[in-house]
């Protein structure tokens, strides 16, 4: 009995030290546990927090050739270091931007691969607008699509540019009823009936939205294909007389009517066009627009020696132009007044009264450097405004 006693105790013994051992084992291993995880989260504390992607604006521009402008605009890139920008560059086929073709880094590359040739109030103009945005469309980063001309400039820095574009949810699309002209085709009903017909810039700014509606149309590009023509050019335009009659064609130019048009057209109901609804539809749409462009044109030709010249093209602003009395009167406007809708249109950004543009053309090369280097386009880095 005292032996088995004797076991008994040695037994107890060796479990204690064994639960001692296994108890220290235990807790040294969570120590050092907790001083891996500790050494991680000291490690993931210290690194700068993650960088996600902002929305980009896509500068679209509609170029012959080379951007004549193109210093102007590095020195308003220069100002953005978040890359919240994008660059596209529909030109004549086959031209590329690089070195010997620009003096900007930001142009190197960024014409499109498959540009057209393009003439002026002719259908090609809103297709080299639908490839831009194609184009553009392919990075999901690309929030809203912005269409330049190559003698646009912008008037503040691309913080203030950035700000203004990204604060609202609508696009921006110069848009009215068209009723005083003949531009309006009878032969475009039923597709596009009369109430439905619009005009405007086509220097628009567009959301993601928006700019997918364009691409995707396969109903009312088709139309202004066929019946949105210019009328004949006057007589010392041409090379040869034209025998028809010009007093009845109907002078439609397309890119001044196509994306005006077809947000007023477009009915949308789970992405499928429907019949259904299609009042309110519409509206929807057209609700979603500030019914005002952001680049500013002047079409005040008075001073013209050619009566016919006049309202054909805007004015060109040369050296001798480019003063800052004419950019800060420019930035003052406020107010727009659309004549056939007796409609004023009171610019403001969030509830706050603010400029109404922020690009404006047409300006020489010589015109546009003269403004840089005046600073009265910048310094586009420092400042709210650029100016």
């Amino acid at each position: 009995m005292k032996h088995r006693g004797s076991q008994h105790k040695s037994y107890s013994r060796w479990k204690a030290k064994l639960f001692v051992v296994l108890l220290m084992s235990f807790c040294f291993g969570s120590l050092v546990l907790m001083q891996t995880h500790y050494g991680r989260i000291k490690m993931l504390m210290s690194l700068p927090p993650p960088s996600f992607p902002k929305p980009k604006i896509a500068f679209l521009f509609i170029a012959r050739n080379r951007l004549p402008v193109d210093m102007v605009w590095d020195a308003f890139f220069q100002g953005e270091k978040e890359n919240k920008f994008s660059i596209y560059i529909h030109s004549r086929p086959g031209f590329v931007f690089n070195k010997a073709t620009t003096k900007s880094a930001f142009f190197y590359g960024r014409q499109v691969n498959d540009s057209i040739q393009v003439d002026w109030g002719e259908a090609s103009m809103i297709q080299a607008e639908r490839i831009l945005l194609k184009n553009a469309l392919m990075d999901s980063f690309n929030e809203r699509f912005v269409f330049l001309s190559d003698s646009c400039i912008p008037l503040y820095n691309f913080s203030y540019t950035y700000d203004y574009i990204m604060s609202t949810s609508n696009s921006f699309v110069d848009s009215f009823a068209d009723t005083k002209e003949g531009r309006y085709n009878p032969k475009m009903d039923p597709v596009i009936p009369v109430h439905d017909w619009r005009k405007g810039s086509q220097w628009v700014v567009l959301t993601r939205k928006h700019a997918e509606v364009v691409v995707e149309d396969d109903t009312i590009y088709p139309v202004f294909q066929q019946h949105c023509r210019r009328r004949s050019l006057p007589e010392f335009w041409r090379d040869q007389p034209f025998l028809a009659d010009a007093s009845k064609e109907h002078n439609c130019i397309p890119d001044e009517h196509y994306v005006q048009t077809l947000l007023a057209k477009q009915v949308q109901d789970g992405g499928r066009k429907t019949k259904i609804n299609q009042k309110k539809q519409q509206k929807g749409l057209e609700g979603e627009l500030t019914r005002r462009t952001l680049t500013h044109t002047s079409w005040d030709l008075s001073f013209s020696k050619d009566w016919e010249r006049r309202n054909w093209h805007p004015v060109t602003y040369k050296l001798s132009d480019a003063t800052p009395v004419l950019i800060q009167s420019i930035k003052d406007i406020d107010n727009i007044y659309y004549e056939t809708e007796y409609r004023r249109e009171w610019c403001s950004i969030q509830g706050k009264p603010s400029p109404c543009f922020l690009f404006a053309r047409k300006f020489t090369r010589p015109a546009a450097l003269r403004l840089l280097n005046m600073s009265v386009l910048g310094p586009f880095s420092e400042g709210k405004k650029g100016s």
